[in-house]
């Protein structure tokens, strides 16, 4: 199945290629110091530079670096009983999306070495510099698909497990699937819901030629992509 329109797939790394690592540390990491995880909490975190992030979870009067060094060793702490691991049908929804034609890459707010660690076997999958990290410029979808790769947003489509990516993508006009993160105490299929967003899929196996030949048509049209909420939960493409 070629794509006519769409000609960028960026993929987020954490909660669609490798495992959600990062929800249960910012829940354990602030009911753990006495405060409460709420969805505006996780909100104002998630996709954002560290140091933003930081200034979110420390409260007032907190030092950002510290709070960042804090928060990395609570995960260090938490990696060692549940390590990173590529989630079950990486390699399946790698060669559907390139079967697509379109260009393919992976981001997050990571480091380089996060990719080639843990998904050195799939490299070759990736097009241009294979990994984006986007740390300094969060979340990322109007940089990765004008500067990085030269082409207009709404020619793109972003998969990823954060409302925020799918809030900004719609306003950018790119394409978006969600992949929330399946963690117990994770807002994120709420927000998304709430987001109005189109496709959200419980599994990898969700973005299957059924969903890509939806979402292409969509961009194709021109269809806008930000649906009304009551509309969301019928209209959602595999929620599984």
């Amino acid at each position: 199945m070629a794509f006519r329109h769409v000609r960028l797939i960026a993929v987020n790394i954490d909660g669609v290629l490798l495992n959600d690592t990062f929800s249960p540390v910012f829940h354990r990491f602030v009911v753990g110091r006495g405060g409460v995880y709420t969805a505006e909490l996780e909100r104002t975190v998630l996709s954002q530079s560290q140091l933003r992030a930081a200034a979110a979870l420390g409260g007032p009067g907190a030092v950002p670096e510290e709070v960042v060094e804090a928060y990395f060793r609570e995960r260090e702490e938490y990696l060692r009983e549940h390590p990173v691991r590529v989630l079950p049908g990486v390699g399946g929804l790698l060669e559907r999306l390139r079967a697509t034609g379109a260009s393919l890459v992976c981001y997050g707010g990571l480091e380089r070495t996060h990719f080639d660690r843990y998904l050195a076997p799939f490299a070759a999958y990736f097009d241009g510099p294979g990994y984006v990290c986007t740390n300094g410029f969060r979340p990322g979808v109007r940089e990765i698909a004008e500067d990085i790769f030269g082409l207009p947003c709404d020619e793109t489509l972003f998969i990823d497990d954060v409302a925020r990516v799918a809030e900004v993508a719609q306003t950018l006009g790119a394409s978006f699937i969600g992949h929330p993160t399946s963690y117990v105490h994770s807002f994120q299929r709420q927000l998304m819901r709430e987001a109005g967003v189109r496709h959200v899929v419980g599994s990898l196996d969700g973005i299957d030629e059924w969903l890509l030949r939806t979402v292409e048509a969509e961009a194709e049209a021109g269809r806008p992509r930000l649906a009304d909420a009551g509309r969301a939960d019928r209209s959602v493409s595999a929620m599984v």
